[in-house]
C-alpha cells in the first residue's frame, strides 16, 4: 500500500468521524426521574429542565428535588455517551478522550 493511499484513508476517515461527532453534538438527549425531565445536547449542554413536581416545596422535597435533577441529569449524559460509544466506536480506543 503506499504512501498516497494511505493518507486518502486517513482522510476519509477523518471526515466520516467529524460527520459523525457533529450529529452527535446537534442531537438532543431526554434523562428523566421521577419529577423532573432534562434535555441536553451531545456536548452535554443542558437545554431544558421541566420540572413536573407539583405542590409547595418543603425543605424535605427542596432537597428530593435537587436530587432528581442531579439522577435526570445524569441520565441524559450517559445517554450521550451511550451514543458516542455506538457511533465511534467502530473507531476502536485511538479516539479514547477526544470526546
Amino acid at each position: 500500500m503506499n504512501i498516497q493511499n494511505l493518507m486518502a484513508q486517513a482522510q476519509k476517515m477523518q471526515k466520516e468521524i467529524t460527520k459523525k461527532k457533529d450529529e452527535i453534538d446537534n442531537s438532543t438527549f431526554e434523562g428523566t426521574s421521577e419529577w423532573v425531565k432534562v434535555e441536553i445536547n451531545g456536548k452535554k449542554e443542558v437545554k431544558k429542565v421541566n420540572i413536573t413536581f407539583e405542590g409547595t416545596i418543603e425543605p424535605d422535597d427542596k432537597e428530593m428535588l435537587e436530587d432528581m435533577i442531579k439522577i435526570a441529569l445524569n441520565d441524559a449524559v450517559k445517554k450521550v455517551d451511550k451514543e458516542i460509544e455506538d457511533k465511534m466506536g467502530a473507531y476502536g480506543s485511538s479516539l479514547n478522550g477526544l470526546f
